[in-house]
This record gives structure tokens, C-alpha cells and sequence, in this order.
């Protein structure tokens, strides 16, 4: 005898709640999928079940829509408790999580340094949070401004070189390239092919981020001490 399945019914029920920070983050998802040049008004009112002029209705633009997705993926500042590990070490952890928001969302860089804007409340936190352990240095406040911007150009300089390694020749093709075209060129560039034939260029690139957190770092300390003669 055939059993009959009954299907479980249909809940019912309110859909969610259209808000900007729903619509920011399945554009954020988009956007980690695919690219920040997939993200459009009428893809993003696709992913959220809504009409385009829907949208219109939280931002304005495009571009106040991408403005939200950099605050909301960049998240909450960590509390780096300066007080127990010290500036070196917590300035170090911001380095590093500030870094994971670039790798974990690759259009990232590209957003961000699209233009001057006002920043959201989640990267004030950022600098702000940067901004009390470089005040535990003894910096000067103008020195503490520099030392931020140090950090954020390298963050954002390591980010660029993982991206383009991720679009371009990968690290091993642009080594093969480069050692064939050297050696035709045997007079020509020889610091070049002994850093190539020494194994500098096989680094990743969180090797080339740690290197230069650590030089700045140690500036720091040293400017630092400097002020206290």
C-alpha cells in the first residue's frame, strides 16, 4: 500500500524587513562573489526581491550604496586592550585585522580609494582605535596622524600587490617571465636576477606585510625616543 506524504505547509508570515543595512550586505555579497563591477541599483534589487526604484527609497546613487558596504564590511574596531599588551603589540593587531578586511573582500581596496568621502561610524572606530594606541606612544598628535597614514598606505599598498597577483601573471609565471627575459640580458640587471635566482620574489605577501609593519613599528619606537632627548 502507497504511503501519502503530506507536505509540510507553507509558513507564512511577513518577508524580511527591507532595510539599507539588508540591501548593503547582499550587495556586499555580490560584490565578494563576483566584483565590485557586478554590483548595480538593478542586481542588488534582484537579490533583495525588490523593485529597482525600491531601492531608490534607501539610497540615493549607486555610490551612497557602496559608501554603506565599505562601512558594514569593514565591522566593529577590535578593543585592542593597549593597556595589557602594550602600543607595539596592539598596534600590530590592528595592522593585521584592518589587513583582513582587504583580503577577505578583494573589491575592497578598489571602493575605498575610489574618492575622498566621509567616513561611517564603524571606520571611525578604525582610526579612532589607531589613533588611542599611537596616543600611548608619545608621539606628537601630528606624528600620530603620519604614523596612521604609514600604516593604512601599507596595508592598502599590500592589498594592491595581492590583487594584482590574484588578475595578472601569478607570482610563479611572473618569475618564469622574468628570469627568461634576464637571461638574454646577462649584462643588464644583475641585483634583479640575484634577488630573483636568491628566492626574494618567492615571499607571499603576508611575509611582505609583516616585514613592513615590523620597519615601521621599530621607526616608531625610535622617533619616539628621539622626542624624549
Amino acid at each position: 500500500m502507497r504511503k501519502t506524504v503530506i507536505a509540510p505547509p507553507k509558513r507564512r508570515g511577513p518577508k524580511p524587513t527591507l532595510s539599507a543595512d539588508r540591501i548593503a550586505r547582499a550587495a556586499i555579497r555580490v560584490a565578494d562573489a563576483e566584483g565590485l563591477e557586478a554590483v548595480s541599483m538593478q542586481r542588488i534589487a534582484q537579490e533583495v526581491q525588490v523593485t529597482t526604484m525600491a531601492l531608490y527609497r534607501y539610497f540615493s546613487n549607486k555610490a551612497e550604496l557602496i559608501d554603506l558596504m565599505i562601512d558594514t564590511a569593514s565591522g566593529p574596531a577590535p578593543n585592542l586592550n593597549v593597556g595589557f599588551k602594550g602600543w607595539r603589540s596592539s598596534l600590530k593587531e590592528w595592522t593585521r585585522r584592518c589587513s583582513a578586511i582587504y583580503r577577505d573582500h578583494p573589491w575592497f581596496l578598489e571602493a575605498a580609494a575610489a574618492r575622498r568621502r566621509i567616513m561611517g561610524p564603524n571606520e571611525l572606530e578604525w582610526l579612532d582605535a589607531a589613533l588611542a594606541v599611537l596616543a600611548g606612544t608619545g608621539l606628537r598628535a601630528g606624528h600620530q596622524h603620519d604614523a596612521f597614514l604609514l600604516l593604512i598606505g601599507h596595508i592598502r599598498s599590500n592589498a594592491e600587490f595581492t590583487a594584482g597577483d590574484a588578475q595578472g601573471l601569478s607570482a610563479k609565471q611572473w618569475r618564469g617571465a622574468m628570469t627568461k627575459l634576464l637571461g638574454k640580458r646577462r649584462d643588464r640587471y644583475s641585483a634583479l636576477r640575484a634577488a630573483i635566482d636568491s628566492g626574494a620574489f618567492h615571499q607571499r605577501p603576508e611575509a611582505g606585510l609583516e616585514f613592513g609593519l615590523e620597519c615601521i613599528v621599530d621607526g616608531i619606537e625610535s622617533l619616539v625616543g628621539r622626542q624624549k632627548k
